[in-house]
């Protein structure tokens, strides 16, 4: 069967050149959001010697970017609906790209920190602007599957890719050339937009600004007292303040969009069964993934004496596994397996990769020990990933996309802020301290352990879950479009 698309065909076992530049479009911004969060780690130590900072404010350079991002991810997603998704999409890119040119530039740190701000504002306006973009650009079915499996593949070699990229840019001009890569791939993303994007319609309709004063101060206050607690301690006063008043906030969040006529998240977005799985889903594989980031180099460097560029090209393969998996297997399984059996079988992956890690010893051998283990969870995360992305939007209303994409992606940002910082509380409370480097791998053993469970026993949750129709559960997830 072809199908027809203003002069170009297209077939089942292929796009259109007009769907390759979306795809290409959106995966780069993608590639902008994720690439930078990682190409600025190696930066770091230059930004500290050039501005003499301490610890306290040098972390508000990582800090500023994943505050404003989660914050503002469910209003960036209702702008999409209201405004249109090709222009809010623009607008973060724009923004984004502006804010990376102010880094690259900046005299001093305050600038530095406002730029970082301004850059995950940015990109909560344009992450779930393309997660709802790619569902209008492709058709349900394969199509559909395969430009998910993409933009997931993309994502993922994005990640490590970032920290060796960040290293070179670091040692060959600078830390300022990573704003400047960051200010490069935006223009690119930017200048073919309007060739390759659609115009969206608007869909006007009220803003529930309470509810997004009230969703948006309390996903900030969460993530900066998780980030405060994490550095700090969570006997810290601001910390633990700032998470208790987070609590109040998005019960009150929840109250209120119960009762507004036209509310910023309507409850009736989670009501389907795979948009449920897919932020249930969401929310482990960021708690495994970014734990897997945060372990993985403490136990190469401290206990197998890696270096940190050896470190970071040790995890490259649980990367190039997410590439490989999502790229050309993922798509073709989803279709003839569908959307439950991809995500529980790939949260199993995960969690036996993990747990592969629990019997990892001080002398350990790379190969033997740590290897099998990323394979597996990339693996594992290569069928999640582009799954989860497209369960976020099967059986909502089209009108809905982007403020469904936008919960998915908070989700992400929860298990990456929260979830992380709950594995790093269980290996700090369970670390045998007499013990030494023996006791501090026991407590990231029982850390490994507790994500192993989780991520296993949400599948068995996604495996339960009732009424997810033949739409979802075969090659054409029937998305309301």
């Amino acid at each position: 069967m072809t199908i027809e698309h203003d002069g170009e065909t297209e077939n089942d076992a292929g796009l259109s050149s007009r769907h390759w530049l979306a795809l290409t479009v959106l995966a780069g911004a993608l590639a902008l959001d994720i690439g930078s969060m990682n190409v600025i780690n190696a930066a770091v130590p230059g930004m500290q010697r050039q501005f003499a900072l301490d610890s306290s404010v040098l972390q508000w350079i990582l800090t500023a970017y994943a505050v404003t991002f989660a914050g503002f991810l469910l209003l960036g997603g209702r702008l999409a609906d209201v405004f249109g998704r090709r222009l809010v999409f623009g607008l973060g890119v724009a923004l984004f790209t502006a804010a990376a040119l102010a880094g690259a530039l900046a005299p001093n740190v305050e600038v530095l920190i406002v730029g970082r701000a301004l850059q995950g504002l940015g990109a909560a306006l344009s992450g779930p602007a393309a997660i709802a973009l790619l569902s209008d650009v492709f058709p349900v079915g394969p199509a559909r599957n395969r430009a998910f499996s993409m933009y997931a593949a993309v994502g993922a070699a994005s990640g490590s890719g970032g920290f060796v990229l960040g290293g070179v840019l670091t040692d060959l001009f600078g830390w300022r050339a990573v704003f400047a890569f960051s200010v490069v791939l935006g223009l690119l993303v930017l200048l073919p937009l309007r060739a390759a994007l659609p115009p969206t319609p608007r869909n006007p309709h009220p803003l529930d600004v309470p509810g997004a004063v009230l969703v948006t101060a309390g996903l900030l206050l969460v993530v900066f007292g998780v980030s405060r607690g994490g550095s700090t301690g969570w006997d810290d006063a601001g910390a633990a303040g700032s998470v208790a008043c987070a609590v109040l906030l998005l019960v009150g969040f929840v109250v209120w969009e119960r009762r507004t006529a036209d509310p910023l998240l309507p409850l009736s977005v989670l009501r389907p069964a795979p948009v449920r799985s897919a932020t249930l889903s969401a929310f482990l594989l960021y708690t495994a993934a970014l734990g897997l980031q945060f372990f993985a180099p403490l136990y190469l460097q401290e206990m197998l004496g890696y270096s940190p560029f050896q470190s970071g090209i040790a995890v490259m393969p649980f990367s190039l596994s997410v590439f490989l998996v999502a790229n050309f297997l993922t798509g073709r399984l989803l279709s003839r397996f569908g959307q439950k059996i991809m995500l529980a079988s790939g949260l199993v992956l995960i969690g036996l990769g993990i747990l592969a890690w629990a019997w990892t010893p001080l002398d350990g051998n790379y190969w033997l020990h740590m290897l099998p283990g990323l394979i597996v969870i990339g693996t594992g995360v290569g069928s999640v990933f582009p799954t989860m992305t497209a369960a976020s939007l099967t059986g909502v209303p089209a009108e809905r996309h982007g403020v469904a994409g936008a919960v998915n992606v908070t989700a992400q940002q929860v298990g990456a802020s929260v979830g992380v910082a709950s594995l790093v509380v269980v290996a700090a409370t369970t670390t045998v301290s007499a013990d030494g480097q023996a006791g501090v791998l026991h407590g990231y053993h029982v850390a490994y352990v507790v994500a192993a469970v989780a991520c296993v026993l949400g599948a068995v949750l996604v495996s339960l879950v009732p009424s997810w129709g033949r739409g979802a559960s075969a090659d054409a997830e029937s998305t309301a479009v």
